[in-house]
Protein backbone atom coordinates (compact mmCIF):
# COMPACT_ATOMS: atom_id res chain seq x y z
CA UNK A 1 0.00 0.00 0.00
CA UNK A 2 3.09 2.44 0.59
CA UNK A 3 3.47 2.96 -3.23
CA UNK A 4 -0.63 3.05 -4.07
CA UNK A 5 -0.63 7.18 -3.30
CA UNK A 6 2.38 7.94 -5.34
CA UNK A 7 0.87 5.64 -7.90
CA UNK A 8 -2.48 7.71 -7.88
CA UNK A 9 -0.40 10.88 -8.11
CA UNK A 10 0.94 10.06 -10.81
CA UNK A 11 -2.27 8.84 -12.43
CA UNK A 12 -3.44 12.27 -12.22
CA UNK A 13 -0.42 13.93 -13.70
CA UNK A 14 0.49 11.71 -16.68
CA UNK A 15 -2.84 9.97 -16.53
CA UNK A 16 -3.98 11.58 -20.40
CA UNK A 17 -0.47 10.29 -21.60
CA UNK A 18 0.02 7.06 -20.20
CA UNK A 19 -1.75 4.19 -19.40
CA UNK A 20 -1.02 3.13 -15.71
CA UNK A 21 -2.61 -0.30 -14.63
CA UNK A 22 -2.20 -1.83 -10.88
CA UNK A 23 -1.39 -4.97 -10.82
CA UNK A 24 -2.49 -7.57 -7.51
CA UNK A 25 -0.64 -10.66 -7.01
CA UNK A 26 -1.98 -11.92 -4.15
CA UNK A 27 -5.35 -12.41 -1.90
CA UNK A 28 -8.64 -12.50 -1.82
CA UNK A 29 -11.42 -10.26 -3.98
CA UNK A 30 -12.30 -9.19 -0.80
CA UNK A 31 -8.85 -7.89 0.17
CA UNK A 32 -8.20 -6.78 -3.82
CA UNK A 33 -11.22 -4.62 -3.32
CA UNK A 34 -10.59 -3.16 0.12
CA UNK A 35 -7.35 -2.23 -1.14
CA UNK A 36 -8.35 -0.32 -4.49
CA UNK A 37 -11.38 1.12 -1.95
CA UNK A 38 -9.30 2.28 0.95
CA UNK A 39 -6.37 3.79 -1.24
CA UNK A 40 -9.14 5.64 -3.44
CA UNK A 41 -7.71 3.99 -6.69
CA UNK A 42 -8.98 5.59 -9.57
CA UNK A 43 -6.60 3.92 -12.13
CA UNK A 44 -7.43 0.29 -13.18
CA UNK A 45 -6.38 -2.84 -11.46
CA UNK A 46 -6.02 -6.20 -12.52
CA UNK A 47 -6.34 -9.10 -10.43
CA UNK A 48 -3.14 -11.40 -11.03
CA UNK A 49 -3.70 -14.09 -8.25
CA UNK A 50 -2.70 -16.90 -11.03
CA UNK A 51 1.32 -14.72 -11.46
CA UNK A 52 1.03 -14.78 -15.08
CA UNK A 53 1.85 -10.80 -15.50
CA UNK A 54 4.29 -11.15 -12.81
CA UNK A 55 5.75 -14.53 -14.60
CA UNK A 56 5.93 -13.17 -18.17
CA UNK A 57 7.74 -9.82 -16.71
CA UNK A 58 10.10 -12.06 -14.54
CA UNK A 59 9.19 -10.00 -11.68
CA UNK A 60 9.58 -12.03 -8.33
CA UNK A 61 8.01 -9.77 -5.48
CA UNK A 62 6.63 -6.43 -5.19
CA UNK A 63 7.17 -3.12 -5.37
CA UNK A 64 7.95 -3.48 -8.99
CA UNK A 65 7.04 -1.85 -12.04
CA UNK A 66 6.81 -2.52 -15.70
CA UNK A 67 7.35 0.39 -18.05
CA UNK A 68 5.76 -0.80 -21.95
CA UNK A 69 6.69 1.39 -24.85
CA UNK A 70 4.93 1.66 -27.98
CA UNK A 71 7.19 -0.02 -29.72
CA UNK A 72 6.40 -3.05 -27.53
CA UNK A 73 9.78 -2.78 -25.83
CA UNK A 74 9.59 -3.08 -21.98
CA UNK A 75 11.87 -2.65 -18.52
CA UNK A 76 11.63 -3.51 -14.75
CA UNK A 77 12.42 -1.45 -12.03
CA UNK A 78 12.06 -3.02 -8.29
CA UNK A 79 12.34 -0.71 -6.49
CA UNK A 80 9.45 1.60 -4.30
CA UNK A 81 8.25 4.42 -6.22
CA UNK A 82 7.68 7.84 -5.57
CA UNK A 83 5.95 10.18 -7.98
CA UNK A 84 9.25 11.80 -8.83
CA UNK A 85 10.68 8.52 -9.85
CA UNK A 86 7.71 7.63 -11.58
CA UNK A 87 8.10 10.71 -13.73
CA UNK A 88 11.57 10.09 -14.67
CA UNK A 89 10.26 6.38 -16.06
CA UNK A 90 7.72 8.05 -17.92
CA UNK A 91 9.83 10.76 -19.23
CA UNK A 92 12.73 9.04 -19.91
Amino acid sequence: MREAPSVEEANSIWGEEVDIIGVAWSGDERTYRDFIDEGGLTFPQIDDTPGEVYGRFGIPYQPAAVLISTDGSWRVTREELGVASIGELING
